[in-house]
């Protein structure tokens, strides 16, 4: 059967473009397929795979791959040598690990699909998809999300639900092209500030959103560190164009180091080191975006510097007790 089909494809000529071994039951890549150097498009789907074959590299106009439901353990190194591959499905396997060096050869991807895997951990190379505009992690194992991911500016659907994920960054509010974000069944308690995002769809459901008592804080003036004092101090002095200290602290890599810590007030917009209350305030985002039925106000994370913001009138933010 397999024989046939790719002979079938060899009489197209070495201009064949597309072949399809999918639910074959195979248990290795048939030999024979680099013999098709203007493949643009390859699907070995539906069958017994756990690894590639060298040759399969050699391939280096195909665009779209589709490994989807084999028993692969992990991504396949031979990947990274297919410069032109644009759309990846990797989803119904049994992926643990992603070789951090597989992003090297895949700048050119814009979809990759890893839905119902087993995977616990992205690593942080995960940044140089910088063309990446759609990404599957639904049904998986993972535990947190690299801020990383972040960076990747062409974003517009992130796909991320039934999974163990308790945070997501705060550098999710830099995704400016981020339009779909799915996140439900998880075990998130509050979300970060995503306001300034143009969201069209989020979705949140079965997630523990602020299971947690809203509380009023009654608490004498706090006693900052030396340290923190100092920070404060600088922080305010560097948004003066004329300060000194411009110059002062690019010199020195130990306060660079420090410095780069910065929280940001919510009340005040001061800059502070050591986050003193996280809070959160309820955003209504129903009538911006398409949200989960059962959700209405979501809870956003933010931080406050001092008890004076805190208990400054009128601000619509909770601190949370746990009851």
């Amino acid at each position: 059967m397999v024989e046939r089909l790719l002979l079938r494809a060899r009489r197209g000529g070495p201009g064949t473009r597309s072949v399809s071994l999918r639910g074959l039951r195979l248990q290795r890549v048939p030999r024979g397929l680099a013999s098709f150097p203007g493949l643009r498009a390859l699907s070995l789907r539906d069958n017994e795979l756990r690894c590639l074959p060298a040759e399969l590299g050699g391939l280096s106009r195909l665009r779209e791959l589709n490994l989807g439901n084999n028993i692969f353990e992990e991504v396949p190194e031979q990947l990274k040598y297919l410069s032109s591959l644009q759309k990846l499905h990797l989803f119904g396997n049994k992926i643990t690990t992603i070789s951090p060096t597989i992003f090297d050869g895949l700048e050119k991807l814009v979809l990759l699909n890893l839905n119902n895997n087993k995977l616990k951990y992205l690593p942080p190379e995960i940044h140089r998809l910088e063309n990446l505009e759609n990404m599957n992690l639904n049904n998986n194992q993972l535990e947190s999300v690299p801020k990383e991911l972040c960076s990747l500016q062409k974003l517009s659907e992130l796909h991320l639900s039934h999974n163990c994920l308790i945070t997501i960054p705060e550098e999710i509010g830099y995704m400016t092209n981020l339009r779909m974000l799915c996140l439900s069944r998880n075990q998130i308690g509050v979300l970060p500030d995503m306001e300034d995002l143009m969201l069209m769809e989020l979705y949140c459901e079965n997630n523990p959103l602020l299971q947690k008592q809203p509380v009023s804080a009654i608490q004498e003036e706090e006693v900052w560190s030396l340290k923190e004092i100092a920070a404060r101090f600088i922080f305010s002095q560097l948004t003066k164009e004329d300060s000194i200290l411009h110059t002062a602290v690019k010199q020195n890599l130990e306060a660079c180091n420090i410095l780069s810590k910065k929280q940001e007030c919510a009340q005040c917009g001061q800059g502070f080191l050591n986050m003193w209350l996280e809070c959160v305030r309820f955003v209504n985002v129903r009538q911006k975006m398409k949200i989960s039925r059962n959700v209405h106000l979501l809870p956003v994370r933010t931080l406050l510097c001092s008890y004076k913001c805190f208990n400054h009138p009128g601000h619509g933010f909770f601190g949370i007790a746990v009851p």
